[in-house]
């Protein structure tokens, strides 16, 4: 057999077996939750399909479903704005200006980000109680701004580096202000990297725990990790069914974005915005 074939077949088959390791676990997820006994698979018990599990989790009061799922869109949206717009003015301050030490900056924030959340989380939860913010979107959206801005920081500093200085160079000749410059010209052109930034950010605020099992109370902003992982003490028991369907509704928003903008979010993480 050729050496060609032979890489073809091994690529193929790589292919096909992280397909299923990644696919398998939605899709155990999705049957479960549509089956009126989780442990179908047991002896004598039958498979009955049914989408009570999801009638449940959405119309019964007690759970707060969407009350979570709307504290988790808000927080995350708002940490991953705010956390992408900080790392572009920061990322086009370094990249386009000389002032001293600049370039520790983002080493200082990759040395940060190291630090485990649970290292901190006592200091935070201190903070967060003399500034009354427990058991409010505050709580948790200036922390994930925070642990965001180095991811956001250093994928925006690839796009901006990236960019002709010509053009700052021009548009300063013309009268434009640094910060025309950036809103006008350069965060345009670098809109795809800022875009891939965005939905990373709010990808891991979304997906979030601990911090959120620590600052908040209720529903009124608890999010919906912390929710879900909290059924079993709601009911006395793990309800699997409940449990399954609450996470592939949780899902949804994050596979709907990601499936309308995937062309933006490679496009940002792997070309960049124009060749210097």
């Amino acid at each position: 057999m050729k050496e060609e074939k032979v890489k073809k077949i091994l690529l193929y088959a790589g292919a096909i077996f992280l397909f299923i390791f990644c696919i398998a676990p939605f899709v155990w997820m999705v049957i479960v939750s549509l089956n009126k006994h989780p442990d179908f698979l047991s002896n004598n018990v039958p498979f009955i399909l049914t989408i009570n599990n999801y009638i449940q989790v959405l119309t019964t009061k007690s759970v707060h479903l969407l009350d979570y799922l709307r504290n988790s869109i808000i927080i995350s949206l708002a940490a991953a704005f705010f956390a992408t717009f900080f790392a572009s003015l920061s990322a086009y301050s370094i990249t386009r200006m000389n002032f001293p030490g600049k370039i520790f900056i983002p080493i200082a924030l990759l040395g940060f980000s190291m630090f485990p959340q649970i290292s901190i989380v006592g200091y935070l939860f201190k903070m967060m109680t003399d500034f009354n913010w427990i058991n409010t979107y505050y709580a948790l959206i200036f922390p994930y701004i925070t642990l965001g801005l180095p991811l956001a920081l250093w994928i925006m500093l690839s796009h901006f580096s990236q960019l002709s200085k010509e053009l700052d160079e021009a548009a300063l000749v013309d009268g434009a202000s640094r910060f025309q410059i950036l809103r006008k010209i350069i965060f345009p052109i670098a809109l795809p990297g800022a875009f891939s930034t965005f939905m990373l950010i709010f990808i891991y605020s979304f997906n979030e725990f601990l911090f959120a099992l620590m600052f908040t109370i209720d529903y009124k902003a608890r999010t919906i990790p912390v929710g879900i992982a909290l059924f079993e003490g709601l009911y006395g028991q793990i309800p699997w069914g409940y449990i399954m369907a609450a996470a592939v509704v949780a899902i949804i928003p994050v596979i709907l974005l990601i499936a309308l903008f995937q062309k933006y979010i490679i496009q940002g993480l792997t070309e960049g915005a124009v060749k210097g």
